[in-house]
C-alpha cells in the first residue's frame, strides 16, 4: 500500500535469514541472537558510539512496513522486545531502554523490511545527537554472546 522499495531491491535482511551474502548487507550470521520460525533479532551494523548493542528484531518473512506487517507478527516482536530490553538491562546495567520503528522515507526509513530497535540507553547519552557507525563484526559477534547469555536467563510468564 505505501511501499517505497525501488524495483529489484535487493533485501539486506532476507539475504541474512536466507544465509546469503552480498555487497547489499552488512549483518552476517554471528550477529543473530535469537531467531525461530517467525522472527530473528540481531545485533545491528550500525551503532551509536554511547549505547552500543542496539538489537534489531525482524519478522523472517519479508513485510516493508508497519502497514504490511501482519499483527500476529507483531505480538511476537513486540514479546521478544520485552525480553531483550530485560537482556540488555541485565547485560549492560543501563538506565532505560528505547525501541524505535521507522516507516517510509519521511519516518527515516532506510531498509525496506520492517523492523524494530531495542537500544540500551543511559542518563545523558547524548543519543540522538550522535552519529551511527558501522561496527567491526567482531565487536558485534561480542554484543550477541553476551545479549544471547543474558537473553537465556529471562524467563517471564507469558
Amino acid at each position: 500500500m505505501y511501499n517505497h522499495a525501488p524495483e529489484n531491491y535487493i533485501c539486506p535482511f532476507c539475504l541474512l535469514i536466507q544465509g546469503g551474502r552480498s555487497e547489499h548487507a552488512y549483518s552476517i550470521e554471528s550477529d543473530i541472537v535469537y531467531q525461530d520460525q517467525t522472527i530473528t533479532a540481531l545485533v545491528s551494523s550500525h551503532q551509536w558510539s554511547n549505547n552500543p548493542g542496539n538489537v534489531i528484531i525482524i519478522p523472517n518473512k519479508h513485510f516493508e512496513n508497519i502497514y504490511d506487517l501482519p499483527i500476529s507478527y507483531a505480538q511476537d516482536i513486540h514479546k521478544l522486545a520485552r525480553n531483550l530490553a530485560l537482556a540488555m538491562k541485565l547485560a549492560y546495567s543501563c538506565d532505560g531502554i528505547s525501541t524505535r520503528q521507522h516507516n517510509e522515507p519521511a519516518g527515516s526509513q532506510d531498509v525496506w523490511h520492517y523492523h524494530v530497535h531495542v537500544t540500551p540507553r543511559y542518563k545523558n547519552d547524548d543519543y540522538y545527537k550522535t552519529p551511527k557507525e558501522l561496527m567491526p563484526s567482531s565487536e558485534r559477534a561480542r554484543h550477541a554472546e553476551t545479549i544471547k547469555k543474558s537473553l537465556a536467563t529471562i524467563h517471564i510468564n507469558e
